[in-house]
């Protein structure tokens, strides 16, 4: 018998069933444009011998010797959807909006994020450029959807590729209506979801000032 869900009892509960909705959706969406992808990709390997020799003509039988062999059916290749789900996945990495993240903040002038279990002197150090910085993003230009996809993978790759400091620069938002950062916080929830960050800071003003974040990552 299944369980019936709790009852909504405040406003917390209601954002985290609106939450699950959204997340449930979103996988739908992405389930299903997955299984297309990989649906044209089975397609287009299917018809590349065809694409590569060009048009072909059927031999007459009576250049067959005997008979025209029977040769077996030609079975399309595997769709490999759950592998591209999984990468997806891990692109992704349940990323949501919807994060609180400023209960996880410092609350110190630079709004500086380090994960428990680490001390403050990581982001003391962090934040006088004890680790020289890597690689860098940046995000200028980018709609939201885009900015998070592509500092997911940014922060994969970097990890992957043993680095331990990297600069994301966000903006000072000087542009946009307000003249508020647009994705300062946006990116500060994404980062923190991220398992391979274990602290961030404000860069120093020769670094980007309040338009960049310095991140540490994880040892690979």
């Amino acid at each position: 018998m299944a369980t019936k869900p709790a009852p909504i009892r405040d406003l917390k509960g209601l954002k985290a069933v609106k939450l699950e909705i959204e997340t449930r959706a979103r996988r739908d969406a992405e389930l299903k444009a997955a299984r297309a992808a990989a649906a044209a990709k089975a397609r287009a390997e299917k018809d590349v011998f065809s694409r590569a020799i060009g048009p072909v003509k059927a031999l007459r039988a009576k250049h067959l010797p005997g008979h025209k062999a029977q040769l077996p059916a030609v079975q399309p290749p595997p769709i490999p959807v759950q592998h591209q789900l999984d990468e997806l996945a891990v692109m992704r990495e349940a990323i949501s909006d919807g994060f609180d993240v400023e209960s996880l903040l410092d609350t110190d002038e630079a709004l500086s994020f380090r994960r428990p279990g680490m001390g403050p002197d990581v982001v003391r150090k962090l934040r006088r450029g004890g680790w020289s910085i890597q690689r860098q993003l940046d995000l200028h230009g980018l709609r939201r959807e885009d900015a998070r996809d592509a500092l997911s993978v940014f922060i994969r790759e970097a990890h992957k590729a043993g680095m331990r400091c990297v600069r994301v620069v966000h903006g000072k938002g000087l542009g946009s209506p307000g003249k508020t950062p647009v994705l300062k916080g946006r990116v500060q929830s994404w980062l923190i979801q991220k398992n391979e960050v274990i602290a961030f800071v404000q860069a120093r003003p020769a670094e980007g000032g309040a338009g960049a974040l310095v991140v540490l990552l994880a040892q690979s």
